[in-house]
């Protein structure tokens, strides 16, 4: 298989099916911006972290090719002539949303109550797990704009949303586990003048 194919050279791009649509179209925004984040999650998994978080990011990884290859399936090409599904992976379940929410619980209750929301940052592996949750955010708001035009799959749309808290939270384990200091974000008064 070759990589590169020269279909694209007039910026138009095959979805799963053969449809062909612009590279700028919001399918390819959505499954794009999943690759985007995809890639963060494996930088993330690459640092000294705990075997525990590593595995749950593998499987994280997995899932999102899966949604990739669903965001990439138009609704009319989602099935064959034949009646069998075209994609012959496993979709997103409500196990998968389970997980997340699992392991959301069980770092939150290591992690001291929050009080204010927290500056980004602290340490590299922190910020890599911050920079993958605001990717999710955005593959979450493409992905919801799809939805809105193109229906698929909801629990998409819920593994998108866990998945950022997931990140979140993670970061702020991160933060504990590499004993690095919290920044809390503590408004500054009077920084604005009335006139």
């Amino acid at each position: 298989m070759k990589v590169y194919t020269k279909t694209g050279d007039k910026g138009t791009t095959a979805l799963y099916g053969g449809t062909r649509v612009p590279k700028h179209h919001i399918r390819i925004e959505g499954y794009g911006t999943v690759d985007e984040l995809n890639s963060w999650i494996g930088l993330l998994r690459d640092q000294q972290i705990d075997a525990r978080h590593k595995k749950v990011l593998i499987d994280i990884q997995d899932k999102l090719f899966t949604i990739g290859a669903i965001l990439a399936t138009p609704p009319e090409k989602e099935f064959l002539k034949s009646g069998k599904k075209r994609l012959d992976i496993p979709s997103v379940a409500q196990e998968d949303i389970s997980l997340l929410e699992n392991e959301i619980d069980t770092m939150d209750a290591s992690l001291p109550a929050m009080t204010h929301f927290v500056l980004p940052g602290g340490h590299t592996t922190v910020s890599y797990c911050h920079i993958a949750r605001t990717v999710c955010r955005r593959a979450e708001r493409k992905a919801s704009y799809l939805h809105e035009n193109e229906s698929f799959d909801v629990l998409v749309l819920h593994y998108l949303n866990r998945l950022s808290d997931y990140l979140f939270v993670l970061a702020r384990k991160l933060t504990s586990d590499l004993e690095v200091n919290e920044v809390k974000w503590i408004p500054k008064k009077g920084s604005t003048s009335e006139k």
